[in-house]
C-alpha cells in the first residue's frame, strides 16, 4: 500500500475526532498567552493518544510538548491555537455578524492549524506502532504566534536543539508549499508619561504624552524615506491618554512593529526608531519607557524538504468539494473585492492563475515555484534558524479570502476548512515518515540548511531579561 493511502486511511479513521477538536478551539477563541482552554484541549487529546506531555515549557503558561517514541530521528510538528482580537464572527455566514461584539475570533485559522498538526502527529505515531519505525515524533504546542512569538521563546530555551527536522502548515486559499523568505520583526510598545493640566487655563503647566506619541510617529514617517525598501514599520496608538480635549494628556502609548529581511537590519532599524522616541520625549518634556512585545527571526527556506513535501502534497491531492462547499464559497467570495482575488493569484504561474480566476475554491495544486520573499513574518522563522524547516498551505477558505478577516473566521469551522485541515495533516505525516525512513533526506536537508546559514548561528531577538508574560484566562 502506498504511504499516502495508508496515512490517509489512518487520518480518515479519526476524522470526526480531529474536526471536533478544531471546532472546540474555534468556539473558545483565546488571544496571545491566554490560550488556557485551547492548550488544555490539545493536551487532553494528545494524552488520550498516548503522548507524554510536558507543560509550561520555556516558561510559557500555555506552551507544551507532546512526545511519542524515543531516539533518533526527532521530528517536530508545530501547532498553533491563538486567536485575534476584534474578529468575533458567527460561522457559516456570508455577512459580518459577531458572536460577541468586539470579541476574539480565529481570523488566521489557528484552530485548524493546531488540530491539523495534531492529526499529523497521531498518524505518524500510529504508523510507528504498526510498522516498528524507530524515532521520536513531537507535537509542539506553540502559543502567541500572532503577538508574542511563542516559538521564539521555545527556540531561545533550546527546545529544538535535538530536533532533526520541523514541519508545519497554515490555512490559506491555495494548496502550496510555503518555501519562502520572510521578514524578521521586532514588536515594542512605547509608553510616554507627562503631566495633566487644564488645556485652556494653564496649558503651560502640562506636558502632553499624546504630543510625544504624535511627534514620534511623524519622525518615524520621515524615517521611511531613509530605510531600505524591503523594510516595514507599522504602528497603532493604543492609548491616547483620555477623551477630554480640555485636559492635557498625561499618558499615551503607541505600539510598533518593525520588520526587515535580516535580524541585524531589524536591530539597526529599531535603534533608529528608539532614538526618535527619545527625541519626542525630549521635545515634549515627557518620560518614555519601552515594553517588549515579541520578535521573530526571518525564515530560512529549505528546497530539499520542499521537494519531499510537494511530492506528498500532489500525491494526496485536493479534497472533493461538494455543492454545499461551492455555494458557500461563492457567497463568501461575493463579499470580497476584485483586488482581494487578484492579490491571491498574483504569485501564481499564469496557467494556474487563469484556471483559478473564476473559481470559488482552489481545486488544483500549482507547480512548485522557486523560493520567494514575503513581507510578512512568522515565529516559525526562529525554529528554522535551529533546524531544517518546511511548511505547506492548503485551501481552507474561498479564493481571495484575506487573512485576519471576519470572512476567514466564518469559514474556519465549516467543511471547506475541515477538508483543508485533514489534507494538511496527511501531507505533514507523509513528509515526516519519509524523512524518518530515509536518513539521507535529513542529512541533505541539514547540509542545505548549514549552507544557507552562511556561518551564522542562532541568536534570539528577545532581550535576555524578558520572560514570557503570565496572563489569566480571558473571560
Amino acid at each position: 500500500m502506498k504511504l499516502q493511502t495508508l496515512i490517509s486511511d489512518l487520518i480518515e479513521q479519526k476524522r470526526d475526532k480531529f474536526i471536533k477538536l478544531s471546532d472546540k478551539i474555534w468556539h473558545c477563541p483565546e488571544i496571545n498567552f491566554q490560550e488556557h482552554q485551547s492548550s488544555a484541549y490539545l493536551c487532553q487529546a494528545l494524552e488520550a493518544e498516548g503522548f507524554h506531555i510536558e507543560r509550561e515549557v520555556a516558561g510559557l503558561q500555555t506552551g507544551f510538548i507532546g512526545s511519542y517514541g524515543s531516539g533518533k530521528p526527532v521530528v517536530a510538528i508545530l501547532g498553533e491555537f491563538d486567536a485575534l482580537t476584534g474578529l468575533s464572527q458567527k460561522k457559516g455566514l456570508a455577512k459580518h455578524e459577531p458572536v460577541t461584539p468586539g470579541g476574539h475570533g480565529h481570523g488566521c485559522g489557528h484552530n485548524l492549524l493546531g488540530a491539523g498538526a495534531f492529526a499529523a502527529a497521531v498518524a505518524v505515531k500510529n504508523y510507528m506502532k504498526q510498522t516498528g519505525l524507530q524515532g521520536t515524533v513531537r507535537y509542539y504546542g506553540c502559543p502567541a504566534e500572532e503577538n508574542g512569538s511563542g516559538k521564539a521563546f521555545m527556540a531561545r530555551a533550546g527546545l529544538f536543539d535535538d530536533v532533526d527536522l520541523a514541519l508545519s502548515w497554515h490555512p490559506s486559499t491555495i494548496p502550496i508549499i510555503w518555501n519562502v523568505h520572510t521578514l524578521a520583526n521586532y514588536a515594542v510598545t512605547f509608553k510616554f508619561n507627562g503631566k495633566s493640566a487644564h488645556a485652556a487655563a494653564a496649558p503651560h503647566l502640562g506636558r502632553s504624552a499624546l504630543d510625544a506619541v504624535e511627534l514620534m510617529n511623524i519622525g518615524v514617517n520621515y524615517l521611511r524615506e531613509h530605510m531600505i525598501s524591503e523594510a516595514r514599520v507599522h504602528y497603532a496608538i493604543t492609548d491616547t491618554g483620555g477623551t477630554s480635549p480640555n485636559v492635557v494628556q498625561p499618558h499615551a502609548e503607541v505600539a510598533y512593529l518593525i520588520r526587515a529581511p535580516k535580524k541585524q537590519q531589524v536591530k539597526d532599524l529599531y535603534e533608529r526608531v528608539y532614538n526618535i522616541a527619545k527625541g519626542a520625549a525630549l521635545m515634549t518634556g515627557t518620560s518614555m519607557e519601552v515594553e517588549f512585545e515579541g520578535s521573530a527571526s526571518n525564515l530560512i527556506p529549505n528546497v530539499t524538504l520542499a521537494n519531499v513535501m510537494y511530492k506528498h502534497l500532489t500525491a494526496v491531492g485536493t479534497p472533493y468539494y461538494d455543492q454545499f462547499d461551492q455555494q458557500f464559497a461563492k457567497e463568501i467570495r461575493a463579499t470580497l473585492t476584485q483586488e482581494d482575488v487578484h492579490n491571491d493569484l498574483a504569485g501564481l504561474d499564469k496557467e494556474t492563475a487563469l484556471y483559478l480566476k473564476d473559481k470559488a475554491i482552489a481545486d488544483i495544486i500549482p507547480p512548485l515555484g522557486d523560493i520567494s520573499s514575503l513581507s510578512g513574518s512568522t515565529d516559525v522563522g526562529d525554529v528554522s534558524w535551529v533546524v531544517p524547516t518546511i511548511q505547506c498551505m492548503t485551501a481552507c477558505w474561498a479564493l481571495g479570502t484575506p487573512f485576519h478577516t471576519w470572512q476567514a473566521v466564518s469559514q474556519g469551522a465549516m467543511p471547506i476548512a475541515h477538508k483543508g485541515m485533514l489534507q494538511a495533516g496527511k501531507v505533514i505525516a507523509c513528509t515526516a515518515i519519509e524523512a524518518m525512513l530515509n536518513p539521507n533526506i535529513i542529512e541533505k536537508a541539514k547540509l542545505e540548511w548549514k549552507d544557507r546559514m552562511e556561518g551564522e548561528t542562532y541568536e534570539s531577538l528577545i532581550p535576555e531579561n524578558i520572560t514570557p508574560p503570565r496572563k489569566e484566562m480571558y473571560v
